[in-house]
């Protein structure tokens, strides 16, 4: 399913951590319209990875909650190919072990701090989307939708409040 998704000039992804065993009927209704959804860890529970890969394509990193035999099978990172451009996912942008732009990698998806944060360095868009289910910093809850066309990256936030 990826594999038709790679080379698309236009995409919509549902960008989501931080999820914490609870997916808000906000979020379910934000993620149907995506073409794939990057969940950068904290998963916690099976029953939210399941229901998240009922809605959409997913790819998913394991965060420092994700425990047990059903998480053993996701990676820390992942590479993908999506809208012609490398995204790199990962659960702590602290443990981000390559320089995205020497890598060819257009952008960097995190969660771990549960704020929702967007860094332009040069051609990188660094993305974290916040948390899903426990917000810090007095912000709500979010996700990020994140619109890749003709090579272009934009980006805004949904507050699942």
């Amino acid at each position: 399913m990826l594999a038709a998704l790679k080379n698309r000039r236009r995409l919509l992804l549902g960008v989501i951590s931080d999820t914490h065993g609870h997916l808000s009927p906000p979020a379910v209704s934000a993620l149907r319209r995506v073409d794939v959804i990057l969940h950068a860890g904290d998963i916690d529970t099976p029953a939210v990875f399941q229901a998240l890969q009922g809605l959409a394509p997913l790819v998913a990193v394991r965060g420092n909650m994700d425990r047990g035999p059903w998480a053993a099978e996701l990676p820390p990172a992942e590479i993908v190919t999506l809208g012609g451009l490398q995204v790199y996912l990962v659960h702590d942008l602290l443990s981000l072990d390559l320089d995205p732009a020497a890598a060819g990698i257009r952008l960097v998806v995190s969660g771990h701090t549960h704020r929702p944060a967007a860094e332009n360095r040069g051609d990188v868009l660094l993305l974290n989307p916040g948390s899903a289910a426990l917000p810090r910093g007095g912000r709500p809850a979010s996700l990020a939708l994140v619109r890749l066309k003709d090579g272009r990256i934009t980006h805004h936030w949904v507050s699942l409040e």
